[in-house]
């Protein structure tokens, strides 16, 4: 049974590194279409600090304070809720949260949570909803074919090491942009390194007198806007990162599916060894601070698992 309460990493109001805290909170109950989940790993991204600072997601209710960090997870079935089918308490699974990752509890919505496949480690599971699927979303979004060339701008960020993987498997040749820390790392994915900063067509042109096809922005502002100079046909342009200016440009943001069914095929990739999660450094719930600074600070390569005690 599920304890009456339980521990969670929480922002008490918006603002900086100040506002979080640990804090126990009532353990949610599952309502109509959702699951109570014994958290065994929660991925961190930097949606999370963004939220803590007051970013919120289009259609998104504003924050109740406290609010639980973290926005996926993967863990244990330990309540269902009504209407629920498929699910059986005591099913590994892994989604999308609805009460934050970073806890002992949470809920997950079954329309956004899938199976944990028993060759997928929690670890690896956590990681999945937020970057690999965005990446999975983005290049399926581009729709190029094989031998095509696409231009991904912030590579060496957890969304970007999962599009160069899942573009190189589509047969796509891949420049990325990325900081010279991590150029041996995104060319060992398989792609074309090109440095960031002023003149960035020019560097692209160089090693691509013909162009590119299509360009998956990660990055956004002048970055998106000297990418944008690459293209011929920019409705090939897609953002993540500048949902503001890439429409000015003639591109579109990059549409989450949010899906079980994606999280299922993301899975798959992983089992099949066509995507590595590259989950590089694993941190207690207890280091919940610690796990997010590193995130915050903006060098981590691969991705940062905070792992919730059995």
């Amino acid at each position: 049974m599920p304890k009456a309460t339980s521990k969670a990493y929480v922002f008490t109001r918006h603002g900086g590194p100040e506002v979080e805290t640990f804090a126990d909170r009532p353990t949610p109950s599952p309502g109509p279409g959702q699951l109570l989940v014994a958290v065994r790993a929660a991925g961190v991204n930097p949606v999370d600090w963004k939220l803590r600072g007051g970013y919120r997601r289009p259609g998104s209710p504003p924050a109740s304070l406290p609010e639980t960090l973290g926005s996926e997870a993967a863990g244990v079935v330990e309540e269902i809720g009504a209407g629920v089918e498929g699910f059986a308490v005591g099913d590994a699974v892994f989604g999308s949260t609805l009460t934050g990752g970073y806890a002992e509890y949470t809920l997950l919505p079954v329309a956004i949570t899938a199976h944990k496949p028993d060759a997928l480690s929690f670890a690896d599971a956590a990681v999945l909803p937020v970057a690999a699927a965005t990446a999975y979303d983005a290049v399926r979004q581009a729709d190029l074919p094989p031998g095509a060339t696409l231009l991904i701008t912030g590579a060496g960020g957890g969304v970007g090491v999962a599009a160069v993987q899942l573009a190189r498997g589509s047969g796509l040749r891949v420049i990325g942009t990325a900081s010279a820390g991590k150029k041996e790392f995104v060319e060992s994915l398989g792609a074309v390194h090109v440095p960031p900063g002023p003149d960035l067509a020019a560097r692209v042109w160089a090693v691509a007198p013909d162009g590119v096809d299509a360009v998956l922005d990660l990055v956004g502002g002048d970055t998106l806007r000297a990418a944008a100079e690459l293209l011929v046909d920019r409705t090939k342009l897609f953002s993540v990162a500048d949902k503001a200016t890439v429409p000015q440009l003639g591109g579109a943001v990059v549409v989450r599916q949010r899906t079980a069914a994606v999280l299922d095929e993301v899975a798959k990739l992983v089992v099949s060894g066509a995507l590595r999660p590259f989950v590089t450094r694993t941190f207690p719930l207890e280091r919940a601070d610690e796990a997010l600074r590193a995130v915050e600070a903006g060098h981590v390569q691969g991705k940062i698992v905070i792992e919730v005690g059995a």
